[in-house]
């Protein structure tokens, strides 16, 4: 029997048989070559945390109360993209022919039992691990919003697969330094190697990741800690000239998911930048000071999901268009992805891959699992 990995329990991952189902209407079987979870918002279920079963009401446009006890959501399949070749079709099922090649959102097991409409070809020349890279490409590209602009000194926090996708697109989109900044040296020096200007460890300088940022980004001849004059007294109040807006980046991406990093992104960004939320937080926003510099610094505060509708852009943009723009972008090697999906392991070792991902998030960037 072919077998699949799921949680069976919060943090408890294993390889579990199941039976295939008759193929349905319009419906194609897949043996998977190639798989990969997604290490943010999967993991957020994977571990149980309350956040990850709140529902978001439509009809509401909120979040709800947690309708279940917890652990309910057990066994809970694990995955996020897969690889594989079509060795079985329905005879309705008009799409694929046995041995193309395809891929799609599916999980990490062997075979995947799926609707034709579910799964795409996989583009010639696109290597498996390019597949899988889709999700954080277009994850990355809601990075459209932040309107990054030619010149612009750009910070990136947190250097998972989605953060240096956005390094990548930062520089496509005209900016003219990009600063990475992650606490794991591999992922830091990855970044370099994909475009970035600097890397930064944000646990240096005392953790004071955004002082650092605006003494990196101070122009030349700037007397740093200096105060202009000008200030004069309205009716009471003191107006002042602004003394450092010429300190910090333009823009600010937070995508390592911490609202201690979310903290900094605001600490590292000048008077009227912009901070740019890729993130998703899975529990309460400690270490976020929204009194300091928030308050202070008229910044811009934009959260951007590339799945919720519609784009700040539309009608012209669409999530169907940013998928179409990730993937050539990922076929013709503008987004680079070498040195991304690391580690890449057997299926027989995912149990163990999958748990170190979790428990030693330093070991990882994007865990890629091989069949066959």
């Amino acid at each position: 029997m072919p077998r699949e990995l799921v949680a069976v329990a919060p943090r408890t991952p294993e390889l579990r048989s199941y039976e295939e189902p008759p193929l349905g209407p319009r419906q194609i079987r897949i043996r998977t070559e190639f798989a990969s979870p997604k290490h943010g918002t999967e993991l957020v279920a994977y571990r149980d945390d309350p956040a990850a079963a709140r529902p978001y009401d439509e009809a509401w446009g909120a979040v709800m109360p947690r309708p279940a006890a917890a652990g309910q959501g057990f066994p809970l399949r694990l995955g996020n993209m897969a690889v594989g070749v079509v060795v079985e079709t329905s005879p309705d099922a008009s799409r694929f022919r046995p041995d193309d090649r395809v891929f799609g959102h599916f999980p990490i097991r062997e075979t995947q039992t799926v609707a034709e409409a579910d799964a795409d070809p996989l583009p010639d020349g696109m290597s498996p691990e390019a597949a899988v890279c889709l999700d954080p490409a277009v994850m990355a590209l809601a990075l459209r919003d932040a309107r990054i602009a030619l010149g612009d000194l750009v910070a990136v926090f947190g250097l998972g697969a989605i953060g240096l996708m956005a390094v990548q697109l930062a520089r496509l989109a005209g900016a003219e330094r990009v600063i990475a900044l992650d606490p794991i040296p591999a992922r830091r020096e990855l970044a370099l190697a994909l475009g970035a200007d600097e890397a930064l460890d944000p646990r240096a300088d005392g953790g004071d990741a955004g002082l650092a940022i605006r003494r990196l980004t101070a122009r030349p001849g700037r007397a740093l800690g200096a105060h202009l004059p000008g200030s004069r007294i309205v009716g009471g109040y003191r107006e002042a000239p602004t003394v450092a807006g010429d300190l910090g980046v333009d823009v600010a991406v937070e995508a390592s998911g911490s609202s201690h990093a979310l903290h900094q992104a605001i600490r590292a960004t000048r008077f009227g930048g912009t901070v740019c939320v890729l993130s998703f937080y899975g529990g309460e926003a400690t270490g976020l000071r929204l009194g300091e510099e928030f308050h202070i610094n008229r910044l811009r505060l934009i959260s951007a999901r590339a799945q919720s509708l519609p784009a700040a852009d539309a009608p012209g943009w669409t999530l169907a268009r940013l998928v179409e723009l990730a993937l050539a972008w990922l076929a013709a090697g503008r987004l680079r992805v070498d040195g991304i999906v690391t580690p890449i392991v057997p299926f027989e070792e995912s149990v163990d891959a999958y748990r170190q991902i979790d428990e030693h998030p330093e070991r990882s960037i994007k865990l890629g699992i091989r069949f066959g």
